[in-house]
């Protein structure tokens, strides 16, 4: 058991018998004859839907333990994705749900860290960030303006909106939560996954 207060991004509690990942926390200290309250934006790992919960500092919350397993992508079909764990050789599905908007950028043989409970995934730890290559954009232009955007296609698939001077062939790092061009990768710093 969790006092509200004790509550930390990422851990699994369950409130009112569903499990929830919390996602982030709030404490505000207690005004006057009011006492505090810890404000808790928590995901439910079931369905996915998002609460805003609202709790005493003191209200106990049952603190369910969580394994996290490094897991090696194997392969996506059908809206799941197939990890195996690279000791074991046991292959696990997890779905598109789970992983986000970061299934698009999965390359086979990438490990991934993820979380299970009772023996079922609930999350995938993947980077924010990612670096992808264009294989298909209209040619470079080196214009005056800095605001001006073009449409890109990554090796992936995936189509992005980047700047004018992005070539085909060009290294580019995505931010995985809003899928938007972050800055051209150079050579001479680029990271190899």
């Amino acid at each position: 058991m969790v006092t509200a207060s004790e509550m930390a991004e990422g851990m699994v509690v369950r409130v009112e018998g569903q499990v929830y990942r919390v996602l982030q926390i709030e404490a505000k200290a207690a005004a006057a004859k009011l006492g505090g309250v810890v404000k808790a934006e928590l995901s439910n790992v079931k369905t996915g839907r998002l609460w805003e919960a609202r709790f005493r500092p003191q209200e106990r919350l049952e603190d369910l333990q969580v394994e996290r397993w490094n897991m090696e992508f194997l392969f996506r079909e059908a809206g799941a994705c197939t990890f195996m764990d690279p000791n074991s050789f046991e292959q696990v599905e997890v779905g598109d749900e789970i992983l986000g908007p970061a299934v698009n950028f999965l390359q086979s043989g990438a490990m991934v860290p993820l979380d299970f409970f009772e023996g079922k995934p609930i999350t995938a730890h993947l980077p924010d960030i990612v670096e992808a290559r264009v294989v298909d954009t209209a040619p470079p232009s080196h214009s005056q303006q800095d605001s001006a955007w073009k449409e890109a296609k990554l090796e992936n698939n995936v189509s992005i909106r980047v700047p004018l001077f992005i070539a085909t062939g060009a290294w580019v790092r995505v931010d995985l939560r809003t899928g938007r061009y972050l800055e051209r990768v150079h050579s001479d710093r680029k990271r190899i996954a």
